[in-house]
């Protein structure tokens, strides 16, 4: 088998996306495999600015035909890397129009499509989850709970729910993302700094915090090693 296609998703802004797309790539980075990068958030680009430097990044635009027939050929071009897409903050018009054009070339690419879906605790977190589902069937989802949003058991609606029921029937897990102290992500954005650079160059409290986090999110994915 090729390496893994992971797919950070969420459909809607202000879940989380970028940053379980950073912490995605910095696990991959650490363990020493081959990484490209891809970047649909084509609008606001934060993950591509902060790794265009470090690894293999690609811009997609994933809101046409176009761009989906590009990452097919680009993830047949990188059978040993693993790809980490970072989706835009869109609904998931554009997925259910084109997203089975992956979904039917997975065999052939003879890739695993994983999404790692960010919810925060709203119903419309767990309503777009659906609809994403229903418009591929063939990715094995898990469900990230950012912890920027409260502890586990605040995901009341996700967690009693016939969907995270349905989420674990076909394989996926529940997981819980580890809250970083804002002032450290607030860093890492506005100086457009990878997770590692960070990890260089900030203050000793700043960069303390990090390596607490950076611990915490390695053991939150090691968990999805196994695939």
């Amino acid at each position: 088998m090729a390496k893994n296609i992971y797919l950070i998703g969420g459909g809607k802004g202000g879940v989380g996306k970028s940053l379980v797309s950073m912490a995605m790539v910095d696990c991959v980075l650490q363990r020493e495999e081959d990484l490209l990068l891809v970047d649909a958030d084509t609008s606001n680009p934060d993950v591509w600015k902060a790794y265009k430097g470090t690894v293999r990044t690609e811009l997609l635009d994933l809101d046409n035909a176009d761009g989906w027939i590009e990452l097919i050929n680009v993830a047949d071009n990188s059978p040993d890397s693993v790809i980490v897409i970072n989706t835009a903050a869109r609904n998931n018009k554009s997925v259910s129009a084109y997203g089975q054009i992956l979904s039917n070339t997975l065999p052939e690419l003879r890739r695993k499509l994983v999404t790692l879906w960010v919810i925060n605790r709203q119903r419309d977190s767990l309503e777009l989850l659906k609809e994403y589902m229903d418009a591929i069937p063939d990715t094995v989802v898990h469900v990230v709970r950012n912890g920027y949003f409260g502890e586990e058991r605040k995901f009341e609606l996700y967690n009693g729910s016939k969907r995270r029921a349905l989420v674990e029937e076909r394989g996926g897990l529940s997981l819980t993302f580890p809250d970083l102290a804002d002032r450290v992500s607030d860093d890492i954005y506005s100086k457009r700094m990878n997770i590692a650079q960070a990890a260089q160059e900030l203050p000793l409290g700043n960069r303390a915090e990090l390596h607490r986090w950076r611990a915490a999110v390695k053991s939150m994915l090691g968990q999805l090693t196994n695939e």
